[in-house]
């Protein structure tokens, strides 16, 4: 499980589920580049803070491991270029991307604004592609040199969201959507260069989550224990598909949360109708489709909300 040696970038490292995932890679031994948008600000007293991703580059370095900061924002293509660039030339590689930044727009389908949309869909699905992007073109050209395969992973943040359907979050949902299918195309075309690709819909209690999970019943800290959503239930499956023992892991689908970790199953077939003609007819599809539908009950969709019912045990 060893990463020594290894250079991996997290991006929205600056707090909450990245913070903790920089922290496990900075633990197993990478050198980490800590990307995060936030700017400087004030603390307590009124007094200039470090911008966030400043800040975990200094608990990094207190104990005593390698780390750098890079404050941009990674749904610029040209900013993420220049994120790709950090690691390489800080550290001399790129072995680990983690692609974490994302932000909230929650409203109704019929309530959201286009900005609403453009923006949630601009930082987590641009997001992961111009960082993943940049990556891959790297180790393509470091596999290219060496005459072989090289090491990279990319571990991409998806969400249940995207399973379940979630009703109130149409722009996220649509964008955790398309990271795992630039996940699993970026996990075929990458895999012969030596590079892994996989997603995970972590469930974690955040600043960006926490009116998503408040009240909800889905865990809180008992006994004085670590809260059931602490992101440090997630980030020991990122330093794992991060290392060289996942090697062979790749194009997969993880829901993570509270001691548990879910994979899951590509979907299935369920039902085929043939014409029994050369070409459809409206009228043979209504009598096909509609009874099969008739004694289908209405809350069976694609959507799989029974993930949001996964627990520990």
């Amino acid at each position: 499980m060893t990463l020594d040696g290894k250079t991996a970038i997290v991006t929205g490292a600056g707090r909450g589920l990245g913070r903790a995932e920089a922290l496990e890679l900075a633990r197993l031994g990478a050198r980490v580049v800590v990307n995060d948008f936030g700017q400087p600000g004030r603390d307590g007293s009124g007094e200039a803070s470090a911008a966030p991703a400043e800040q975990v580059v200094a608990e990094i370095r207190a104990e005593g491991g390698q780390a750098v900061a890079h404050v941009g924002d990674v749904a610029d293509h040209e900013q993420a270029r220049g994120l790709i660039r950090l690691a390489v030339d800080t550290y001399g590689s790129l072995d680990i991307l983690v692609n974490n930044a994302g932000i909230l727009r929650d409203r109704m389908i019929f309530s959201m604004t286009e900005d609403e949309w453009d923006s949630v869909i601009r930082v987590h699905l641009k997001g992961h592609f111009n960082t993943t992007h940049f990556a891959a073109a790297h180790w393509r050209e470091r596999s290219k040199a060496a005459g072989g395969p090289v090491y990279g992973r990319i571990v991409n943040t998806s969400s249940e969201a995207f399973l379940a359907g979630s009703a109130g979050q149409p722009n996220y949902a649509a964008a955790k959507g398309g990271i795992v299918g630039l996940t699993t195309s970026t996990a075929l075309a990458l895999a012969k260069y030596g590079v892994t690709a996989n997603a995970i819909c972590p469930r974690a209690r955040t600043r960006m989550t926490e009116d998503v999970f408040a009240g909800a019943g889905l865990g809180g800290p008992e006994d004085g224990g670590l809260d059931a959503l602490a992101p440090e239930h997630v980030s020991p499956l990122v330093g794992y598909l991060a290392a060289p023992a996942a090697a062979k892991v790749n194009g997969q689908v993880f829901v993570v949360h509270g001691g548990m970790v879910a994979l899951l199953e590509r979907p299935r077939v369920v039902a085929k109708f043939d014409t029994a003609k050369e070409v459809f007819s409206h009228e043979e599809l209504d009598e096909l489709l509609t009874p099969y539908f008739a004694d289908r009950p209405r809350s069976e969709t694609f959507a799989a909300a029974e993930v949001l019912g996964l627990r520990k045990g």
